[in-house]
């Protein structure tokens, strides 16, 4: 799985990339010298970097959005800074529930900062979020963002309570995921639209590209976390596999009728940390149970049915080019 982001996408950050900074130099020092750290632009003394950041897919999606509906991307703004700072929101917290301690080559946030200064970064990144799209002036628009945290949260809840089940079906794993990633995806294509004054029919349309596209890079995501390099995805090798998340080619793997399934078991029943030819071990198991390929499967059908969404928009063929080409990126990437 090799890709580049898509031409289109990355000239989306030159709009998107001074509108955030200008939201983010409206909190107060401390907090935007973490924030500032988290999104990439400085190191752990504020001094800026170059490089960094994320890949800023959501705030693209919403730009591309507009555009499809025959807009200007600038009207879409606030929306695109809004669902990229819920994102960062997001990634702050699930930092401190995984313990995970590096993304993107770094230490994370609560490591260097402390547990408190990252729960409340992502809150203010959260509040933040919300007055940036109340000032475009759209209700709508601000519900659609405040359903999607909801969903967002719901999945997440979720996610930590499969931590203690024993059993946990495939669809209610697709379900969490549906919650934890697709929903925001959905509510950047749907701003896209909305604030680039499109109607019902194509703010659903792009709604239901967004979250099948969202459902697709979840899933190309959890197999990174089995298989990425950590060279290139910043994370630990085997991370998912090492901390026993329940992802849903693990749900897959684990929901198999296989002897390679039951041994696959008794490595999420202990109790003791998996040691380093634990999770390798592991990891066999998932391959051997044929869930990669599954999951492969299935985030391609996702990406299919994106692609249906998009045409019955019928973007213009510039923006329908780097929508499509965008789906290719999400079952291709390696990061």
């Amino acid at each position: 799985m090799t890709a580049t982001m898509p031409t289109e996408v990355s000239a989306t950050q030159a709009l998107v990339r001074p509108a955030l900074r200008d939201a983010v130099a409206t909190l107060e020092p401390a907090m935007r010298r973490i924030v500032g750290y988290h999104l990439g632009w400085t190191d752990e003394r504020g001094e800026a970097v170059e490089g960094g950041g994320g890949k800023a897919l959501r705030p693209a999606l919403a730009l591309l959005a507009a555009q499809a509906v025959g807009a200007r991307p600038e009207p879409a703004l606030p929306g695109a800074v809004a669902v990229e700072l819920v994102h960062n929101f997001s990634l702050l917290h699930d930092d401190v529930m995984d313990g995970d301690t590096e993304r993107r080559h770094r230490p994370t946030v609560w490591r260097l900062f402390g547990t408190p200064a990252a729960i409340l970064a992502g809150d203010a990144l959260l509040t933040l979020a919300v007055e940036v799209l109340d000032a475009a002036g759209d209700r709508t628009a601000s519900r659609c963002l405040t359903t999607a945290v909801r969903r967002l949260i719901e999945g997440q809840s979720a996610d930590l309570d499969f931590e203690h089940r024993a059993t946990v079906g495939v669809e209610e794993c697709l379900r969490m995921e549906d919650g934890k990633t697709a929903s925001l995806m959905a509510c950047a294509a749907e701003l896209g639209a909305l604030l680039g004054g499109a109607g019902g029919p194509a703010v659903s349309a792009l709604g239901d590209f967004g979250r099948n596209l969202g459902m697709g890079f979840q899933l190309v995501d959890d197999l990174l976390g089995i298989l990425g390099a950590p060279e290139v995805t910043g994370k630990p090798v085997l991370a998912d596999l090492r901390v026993r998340k329940k992802s849903v080619p693990v749900v897959a793997a684990l929901s198999s009728d296989t002897g390679s399934a039951a041994e696959l078991r008794e490595f999420y029943r202990r109790e003791q940390v998996p040691s380093e030819t634990d999770v390798r071990r592991m990891a066999a198991l998932v391959e051997q149970t044929g869930a990669l390929t599954w999951t492969r499967r299935r985030a391609r059908r996702y990406v299919a049915d994106a692609e249906a969404a998009l045409a019955a928009v019928d973007p213009p063929a510039g923006i329908r080019a780097a929508l499509a080409e965008l789906t290719r990126f999400v079952v291709e990437r390696d990061r």
